[in-house]
């Protein structure tokens, strides 16, 4: 069978894909993965389908190990196809298409100086970036003349440094970055980065003042799952239908999301909304983000120690329970929700998508693998909604406290073998993943609890009163809280045992 590039393409296709190849290239791309390919990549594909965008991408990787997959999509002619399936309004969706955005595709640690001309393009306009929380670090990095630089901001640091340079310092020819990397303020911790590779490396003054004064670093926060290649049985199977075998395939969900902190005249640089996409102009992304942590990941929280107590391993199947799935949805909208200086309509919406997206038979996402690290994520996720109706001296919410309670029965944990190790309520084995200073200190409380025979409510409350795990004494804050977690502990075992 062969495999795609620009021969397997109808000439509608080819001759779209022509015209990509000829255009300007107003783009550099750094990050050849799944994600930007399903997020970005698309996005840009729907501007032009709909013949809104005339420009193209150059795309590099930002690590030496990402060779492989630039060859792979180099031999491709740049062309992978995506396939978005999932749940959409309830129902079922699958939408194949060849994505053809990739004017250059190139390893910048071999083609180092194919990577530094790009910045003497005056058609050049912005960066996107997705290297991982990891790739968007300051590591001290020596400069070598005519040697790329290995991390991603000190590359980005170059490129930016020889633009200045070529161009004498114009304030018109700054560039918009856009990273993508999932941590905070991911925007300013891009430019922080750049200004400290740009102290180390003895550059100007006037070249940090042209980089903070006339590029644009956009904080910025994406959503959307990317599943990547499929099982190799679905894509045999697709490769059959379509007659050319692809491997650059990649999936998603339907579902997208991207807030820029940035106004409106950024669509006139990349029309993103004027074809439809979830996409929004925002002053501050914090609304954004709360919603997120707290309903989306919260809800994931919530149901993966319960979940894993009853032996389920899939988010799909938390949700479709009888019992856990309508708990889950109870706790976000009665609980979750009305804790959230948001507007009430706007948090329902989304979180029917959130529903929606969990439910979505094409994902398999692990309980166990969520589970990982759950006290810092309670912390954030779970803990200050639970906070919000203690400190409004409010009744206990009882989603919220089965969850906490999900939360402590699971962390019942003694150090074996392989870790720290607890037994579901059916008596399997399981390995808690997590800080190894906390999961001793949880570890010895309930080692205590049984040697002395404390009655459960105590031994909560021993757990509760752990400032260096929760960050505050949860025991002393709220009285109330070890007999209503300690009750819903027995009530749930008593459940398991009938």
């Amino acid at each position: 069978m062969n495999t795609l590039n620009e021969q397997q393409l109808n000439e509608d296709q080819k001759q779209r894909y022509m015209e990509m190849k000829q255009a300007k290239i107003t783009v550099l791309q750094i990050g050849e993965g799944n994600f930007l390919r399903g997020f970005f990549d698309w996005m840009i594909q729907a501007c032009k389908n709909q013949g809104l965008y005339e420009g193209s991408i150059a795309v590099t990787q930002p690590r030496p190990g990402g060779k492989p997959k630039i060859d792979a999509l180099a031999e491709q002619d740049g062309l992978y196809t995506l396939v978005v399936r999932g749940l959409e309004n309830g129902a079922s969706v699958e939408r194949t298409e060849i994505v053809s955005v990739f004017s250059k595709v190139f390893d910048p640690y071999s083609n180092w100086d194919e990577y530094l001309v790009l910045a003497e393009s005056p058609d050049l306009q912005v960066v996107v970036s997705n290297t991982t929380e990891a790739g968007l670090v300051y590591r001290p990095e020596e400069l070598i003349e005519g040697q790329p630089i290995q991390s991603f901001p000190g590359k980005l640091t170059q490129l930016l440094y020889r633009r200045f340079n070529y161009f004498k310092g114009d304030p018109k020819r700054g560039l918009v970055c856009l990273p993508c990397e999932l941590l905070e303020r991911n925007g300013d911790e891009l430019r922080s980065c750049i200004l400290r590779y740009s102290d180390d490396w003895g550059y100007s003054e006037e070249f940090k003042h042209w980089v903070t004064q006339h590029n644009r670093f956009l904080n910025s926060l994406v959503d959307r799952i990317v599943t990547g290649y499929p099982d190799a049985a679905q894509a045999e199977a697709w490769f059959g239908e379509w007659g050319y075998s692809d491997s650059m395939l990649s999936t998603a969900e339907p579902y997208h999301l991207w807030a820029i902190e940035t106004g409106p005249e950024l669509d006139e640089l990349l029309p993103l909304r004027k074809v439809g996409l979830n996409v929004h102009y925002v002053e501050d992304l914090k609304p954004f983000q709360l919603r997120k942590v707290r309903i989306l990941n919260g809800a994931h929280t919530l149901m993966t120690p319960l979940g894993l107590l009853h032996d389920m391993e899939q988010v799909r199947e938390a949700m479709e329970d009888t019992v856990l799935g309508p708990l889950v949805r109870a706790t976000v909208e009665t609980e979750i929700i009305p804790s959230l200086a948001i507007s009430e309509e706007e948090l329902h919406a989304y979180a029917q998508d959130v529903y929606e997206r969990f439910l979505n038979p094409f994902i398999r996402h692990r309980l166990a693998d969520i589970a990982m690290n759950s006290l810092s994520k309670f912390k954030v996720r779970l803990l200050p909604s639970l906070l919000h109706y203690a400190e409004d001296g409010n009744m206990l919410p009882t989603g919220l406290i089965q969850g906490f309670a999900g939360l402590l029965r699971y962390y019942k944990v003694m150090l074996g073998e392989t870790g720290y190790e607890g037994k579901t309520l059916s008596g399997l084995s399981y390995v808690v993943r997590d800080d190894a200073g906390l999961l001793a200190i949880i570890a010895s409380v309930w080692s205590e609890a049984k040697e002395q025979k404390w009655p459960l409510e105590q031994t909560i409350s021993r757990l509760l009163h752990l400032e260096n795990v929760w960050g505050c004494d949860l025991a002393a804050l709220w009285p109330e809280l070890a007999a209503a977690v300690s009750t819903s502990i027995e009530e749930m075992e008593r459940v398991a045992n009938e």
